[in-house]
């Protein structure tokens, strides 16, 4: 349990760190430039290192649903909204809300079991938790304003 708690921590850090790069990077280029780079590396860099992991068994994908095939294309819409988000919103709110709806869509399939995944029962508490997070996307968003009307109002009064 350990070692997952690592391992998602470490990701949620890369997640957070990529999508800063690829703001960057859309701001030279724009958003289907930067889906190409970011798809297309990472394509070259998974191949690679499969090929040293796994060797020729890369290719084995034995019983593996039809509709599986297409997260690539689901890659494509979640590095393109993500861009965008990033750049109408900054970088902080837009992956506040990104964590959200992951987690809120992530309860919803596993309380309806859909995509393959085993029904987990849906809790009060669950919904409580992600109500939660919600609220203190929206207090991180409504903080920030109160923050620059204060910092306003003391520019105002030390003129």
């Amino acid at each position: 349990m350990i070692l997952g708690i690592v391992l998602a921590l470490i990701a949620g850090s890369l997640v957070g760190l990529q999508n800063i790069f690829n703001g960057k990077v859309n701001e030279r280029v724009g958003s289907w430039t930067t889906t190409t780079l970011v798809l297309g590396m990472g394509f070259v860099a998974s191949l690679t290192m499969g090929f040293i992991f796994e060797g020729g068994h890369i290719f084995t994908l034995q019983n593996m649903k039809t509709w599986y095939w297409f997260s690539g294309l689901i890659g494509v819409g979640v590095v393109i909204c993500l861009v965008q988000g990033i750049r109408l919103l900054g970088p902080t709110y837009a992956i506040s809300i990104v964590v959200t709806s992951q987690l809120g869509f992530a309860l919803l399939w596993d309380s309806l079991g859909w995509f393959g995944l085993d029904k987990v029962p849906f809790t009060f508490r669950q919904l409580i938790g992600v109500l939660v997070i919600v609220c203190g996307v929206i207090l991180f968003k409504l903080g920030n304003g109160c923050e620059k009307q204060v910092a306003g109002d003391s520019q105002h009064s030390v003129r």
